[in-house]
C-alpha cells in the first residue's frame, strides 16, 4: 500500500473537483436559460456585462482549483502528484467561500434580476466595517496605556485588592507600572 494518503487525497481532490465543475454549471446554465427563455424582457446588455464581471472571482478561483488540485498520473498510471488539500484550512477555505457566495449571487439574481447583484457587496462591506471596528477599539485600547495620552506615567485604572489593603493599612509600598 505504498502512498495510500497520497492515493486518497488525490481521489478525494478528484471527486471534489468534479462536483464543483457540475455544480458550476448547472447555476451558470440556469442563469444563462432561465435569462434568454424566461426572462428576456427585462434582460438588457447590462445583465450580461455585470454576469461576467461578477462571476469572474468564481471562474477564477475554479480554474485556480484544478490547477492545484487536479492529480497527476504518469503514463504507466501510477500516481505523480496528488495535489494539494482542497479541504485545507486558510486561504483555501477562504475561497471556497467566495466562490459558494458568488453561487449564491447569480441564483439570486437568475430569479429577482439585475438589483440582486447588490448582494455581492455585502461581504466586503462587512469586512470593512469590521477592520473599521477592530481598529477603532484598538485605537482606543492604546490611549488607555501608558504613552498613549498619560502624560505623568501613571495609570488611573482599577486597583487590585492586594494594593487596596497596602494601602489602607498606611501607604506601605505603592506600585508603580510602566
Amino acid at each position: 500500500m505504498a502512498q495510500k494518503a497520497a492515493k486518497q487525497q488525490a481521489a478525494r481532490n478528484t471527486s471534489i473537483l468534479q462536483r464543483t465543475h457540475l455544480i458550476s454549471l448547472a447555476i451558470n446554465a440556469s442563469f444563462i436559460l432561465l435569462r434568454v427563455l424566461v426572462f428576456q424582457a427585462s434582460c438588457t446588455r447590462s445583465t450580461y456585462l455585470l454576469y461576467g464581471l461578477l462571476s469572474t472571482p468564481a471562474f477564477v478561483i475554479e480554474f485556480w482549483f484544478e490547477r492545484i488540485g487536479r492529480p497527476a498520473m504518469a503514463a504507466s498510471g501510477e500516481l505523480k502528484r496528488s495535489g494539494e488539500d482542497l479541504e485545507a484550512k486558510g486561504l483555501t477555505e477562504y475561497m471556497w467561500d467566495v466562490l459558494y457566495w458568488t453561487w449564491g449571487c447569480i441564483l439570486l439574481t437568475t430569479v429577482f434580476g439585475d438589483k440582486a447583484w447588490w448582494a455581492y457587496f455585502v461581504v466586503p462591506c462587512y469586512s470593512i466595517w469590521l477592520a473599521w471596528t477592530t481598529f477603532g477599539g484598538m485605537k482606543q485600547g492604546m490611549l488607555g496605556m501608558p504613552g498613549g495620552g498619560d502624560t505623568d506615567g501613571m495609570t488611573n485604572g482599577p486597583t487590585s485588592n492586594r494594593q487596596k489593603k497596602m494601602e489602607k493599612k498606611g501607604g506601605g509600598q505603592k506600585v508603580q507600572y510602566r
